[in-house]
């Protein structure tokens, strides 16, 4: 099963329909309830780092058998130092974005700590594209 979304950077009214979406799939899959927690969290995080921080960006999900894969690609000013936002607590969210109770520098740090397998690769100026991998017990 494949599905799609989009992103609007900047909307955050918007930010969690595609996790919302996916969750329902799951739970139709009779997927369990800590795996689609996890998921949920990871996916939600990444779309709040896209509508936060880039233009725009798009949400690819797989779910087969075993597993689900999350790709969030974005078209964004990319991630200088990858190590640096991993690190709980680092953020270059503008002040307007954490007057809205965002952009703590969790999100990375939180998507590293839900998925069994997180790929990150980014280019200035370009974007950012995040694989997620979660497997289902």
């Amino acid at each position: 099963m494949k599905l799609t979304y989009n992103i609007q950077g900047g909307d955050f009214t918007h930010a969690g329909h595609p996790s919302s979406e996916v969750k329902k799939v799951l739970k139709q899959l009779g997927i369990e309830g800590k795996t689609i927690k996890n998921i949920v969290i990871a996916l939600y995080e990444a779309e709040v780092n896209v509508v936060a921080h880039a233009w725009k960006g798009v949400v690819d999900v797989e779910i087969d058998e075993n597993k689900i894969t999350v790709l969030v690609n974005d078209e964004g000013p990319g991630i200088p130092d990858i190590d640096l936002a991993m690190q709980a607590g680092y953020s270059t969210a503008s002040d307007k974005v954490r007057e809205m109770g965002f952009g703590a520098g969790m999100g990375l740090p939180n998507i590293k700590k839900n998925t069994d397998e997180l790929l990150i690769e980014t280019e200035i100026g370009k974007g950012t594209k995040v694989k997620m991998v979660n497997y289902f017990s």
